[in-house]
């Protein structure tokens, strides 16, 4: 089969396509025909030696056709989905004409949808999806802030929270930015500070906030929610510095729930794939009530060049981002393509959020008198 192979660590010319052998099938696996994929922040740092983690062939996330599947949990020939569980780290990714996957890191996706758009919804929507409907519990009705909204991972919750019926207050760094985010469904933007609950309104009123920002803002954002409510760490625009001298007696507000969720938990016990409902996103985007259209696509033989684009991105002052998932979006594969919209699976090489805390994990502050909860 054909596929993209990191030869060495380093610039673009490390990804060179090469024949390789097709992966055999094997019992728990499913073998999937690949016909588009996102490309990825993380698999810019494992082509550049940065990543603890690389396989020779990369990408962490497709679509495709069933080619095989031992246990016969998906018929031969189905549209799927595929991501993470090693893909493109321990196990060969995406970057083929064939990738084999375990089966808890496979969805049913068959919607009629050409494959760039499918290509454009695994990572980005699934880890939206989680944090909004899983973490968040969000309701319709329901007042909800994301900060750091114009990214990919961003605008992806807006549109499904939109959906869902929230009311959404959406933060941004940039007033030109109003527009865009308004017409996703924003009820109101306001520009991101790192002390924006004490300019809220609404400030001890929100249900939930999806903190994309990170923890230059986390204690804020638990600041302007009411008794009950959630936020959910999922990105680190504003950088990876800890929370200087964090003590949750003195500083959290009691009464509210933060959690944290990274797509790496996708596939591990407590998160199947098929927890999310990959199917129903992409029949949303059939029936246009969703735009998961990619922003660029490219062809397979064009890897490099998409590779460049999202290096040049990740240099532009004001545009580096480091999320749970924002995801720049490939699509490939023979009349495929390759499509960028926005990944990052909250990780930077070293600080990779699976050494610290657990996906889904809540911490409950009951009051500066009395025990604290976790």
């Amino acid at each position: 089969m054909r596929a993209i192979v990191l030869e060495k660590f380093g610039g673009l010319d490390s990804l060179v396509y090469r024949n390789v052998p097709e992966p055999e099938p094997l019992l728990g696996h499913a073998t999937i025909q690949v016909k588009g994929f996102g490309i990825n922040h993380a698999e810019m740092h494992m082509r550049r030696g940065e990543w603890a983690e690389a396989a020779p062939i990369s990408g962490i996330e497709c679509v495709g056709l069933g080619k095989s599947c031992p246990g016969g949990e998906f018929p031969v020939g189905a549209k799927v989905a595929a991501l993470m569980g090693g893909m493109g780290r321990t196990i060969n990714g995406s970057y083929a004409e064939y990738t084999r996957v375990p089966v808890s890191n496979v969805a049913l996706i068959d919607a009629d949808l050409p494959w760039a758009e499918l290509a454009a919804i695994p990572e980005t929507f699934a880890t939206a999806w989680t944090c909004l409907f899983r973490n968040l519990e969000l309701q319709k009705g329901q007042l909800l802030v994301i900060r750091g909204a114009t990214s990919s991972f961003g605008q992806a919750a807006l549109k499904l929270a939109a959906n869902a019926g929230a009311r959404i207050i959406a933060t941004t760094r940039s007033r030109e930015r109003f527009a865009i985010l308004e017409k996703l469904g924003a009820a109101r933007c306001e520009i991101e500070r790192r002390d924006l609950s004490q300019h809220l309104p609404e400030a001890k009123r929100v249900d939930a906030v999806l903190d994309l920002v990170g923890n230059s803002v986390l204690l804020d954002s638990l600041a302007m929610l009411r008794r009950g409510g959630r936020s959910c760490l999922a990105g680190w625009l504003g950088g990876l510095d800890p929370v200087p001298d964090f003590n949750p007696l003195l500083q959290m507000s009691s009464g509210v729930y933060l959690t944290f969720f990274g797509s790496f938990a996708f596939g591990t016990p407590g998160f199947p794939l098929s927890d999310v409902p990959l199917r129903e996103i992409a029949a949303d985007a059939v029936a246009g009530r969703l735009d998961v259209k990619p922003a660029r696509i490219f062809r397979f033989e064009e890897i490099r060049e998409a590779h460049r684009v999202m290096e040049a991105r990740t240099r532009r002052p004001g545009r580096w981002s480091l999320s749970a998932a924002d995801t720049c979006r490939l699509c490939i594969w023979e009349d495929s393509y390759v499509g960028i919209g926005g990944h990052r699976d909250g990780s930077e090489p070293g600080n990779r959020p699976r050494d610290g805390g657990a996906s889904g994990t809540r911490f409950f502050g009951l009051g500066a008198c009395g025990p604290k909860s976790y």
